[in-house]
């Protein structure tokens, strides 16, 4: 048995002082995913693939329409990020081939205990580390659903004598935020210069770079993008670092490598990266809205349908994927395309 990463922790800061919460956000997640199986009822959280079929199915109705009228290229390669069990593909590969859209999926995926679930339902899959990897030989289709918000994220605090960077120590035994030395004023963005003393703000150069990396593909080889987390779609003051256990909220500091740590997402940084390399934004929208417009109704109403005795069951995670009290207003999709690729519906 590996040794606890709480002890890991506090032998290195007793060694050489205060960690970054980036650091700790990103040791404390590689623990908890390599280990374990997050997703379901007997994990500690539910993703949108795993509430619907009907999430994924739109989200494949959405590249494929977009593939028919970019004049199916061929090849084209199904990308996914943080792919989870492997659902989300499944129903949206499923609904995609039914207009022509053939293609195995890629994807990126650090977890190994997930990797033997996505094998079980897509055996003919690859396997990539990072998206360096990904194939260069046409268009790329991707989708990453909750995998941003996961990345590392490094925070800025707003202390007496200026910006500094928010740093994990321990405190009477126990891992506490605090504020470290090193000035950080440079790194802070002009419009929150005049922020009050206490105030934190959040980067995520994770994020940067898979943006970054993603829109260049997208610049050169063709192809589309959705990013489907929770987040803001612009920038914002304040500590959004959470952690998940068993689905409950818990402090995200008492016990790394147990519990999810996830941050909102700065949809508006990403966009701003993303079309600084020749890519278009399509818009970030509402998961609610985005769903509606793709037809979600209309796909429940069939659903039900065909299975009246379901109904009570389609209803109830159509309106938990849409309802402005849950996932529908905190969830965000942002869209990217290729220059000279089509606009994408929902939009």
């Amino acid at each position: 048995m590996s040794e606890p990463l709480r002890r890991i922790f506090e032998r290195l800061i007793v060694n050489t002082g205060p960690i970054s919460v980036a650091h700790y956000m990103a040791e404390s997640n590689a623990r908890y995913y390599d280990s374990r199986d997050p997703l379901g009822r007997d994990g500690d959280f539910v993703t949108a693939p795993e509430i619907s079929q009907m999430f994924g199915e739109l989200l494949g109705l959405w590249l494929a329409d977009l593939w028919i009228r970019a004049g199916r290229p061929s090849p084209v390669h199904y990308v996914e990020l943080g792919p989870g069990r492997g659902t989300l593909a499944r129903d949206a590969l499923k609904a995609a081939r039914r207009f022509g859209l053939e293609t195995r999926p890629h994807f990126v995926e650090a977890s190994t205990a997930l990797k033997g679930a996505q094998l079980e339902l897509h055996p003919d899959a690859f396997w990539h580390s990072d998206l360096s990897t990904l194939p260069t030989n046409g268009p790329l289709l991707i989708i990453a659903n909750e995998f941003i918000d996961a990345l590392p994220v490094r925070q800025i605090v707003r202390a007496a004598n200026g910006w500094r960077e928010r740093m994990v120590g321990l405190v009477d035994g126990a891992l506490t935020p605090v504020v470290g030395d090193r000035p950080m004023d440079s790194a802070v963005p002009s419009e929150f210069g005049d922020a009050p003393e206490g105030a934190i703000i959040e980067t995520c150069p994770a994020a940067a770079a898979v943006i970054y990396e993603v829109a260049g593909r997208l610049a050169n080889q063709g192809g589309a993008a959705l990013f489907i987390d929770y987040g803001h779609a612009e920038p914002t003051l304040g500590s959004t670092l959470q952690a998940v256990r068993a689905h409950r909220m818990v402090d995200p500091f008492a016990a790394p490598g147990e519990a999810d740590l996830t941050a909102h997402v700065d949809f508006a940084a990403l966009a701003a990266i993303a079309q600084s390399r020749g890519v278009r934004w399509l818009g970030t929208v509402e998961q609610g809205r985005f769903l509606r417009l793709l037809g979600i109704e209309a796909r429940a109403d069939a659903l039900i349908a065909s299975a009246p005795e379901q109904a009570d069951a389609v209803i109830a995670a159509r309106d938990r994927l849409i309802g402005e009290g849950q996932m529908g207003a905190l969830f965000k999709v942002m869209g990217l395309a290729a220059a000279h690729w089509p606009d994408g519906a929902g939009f």
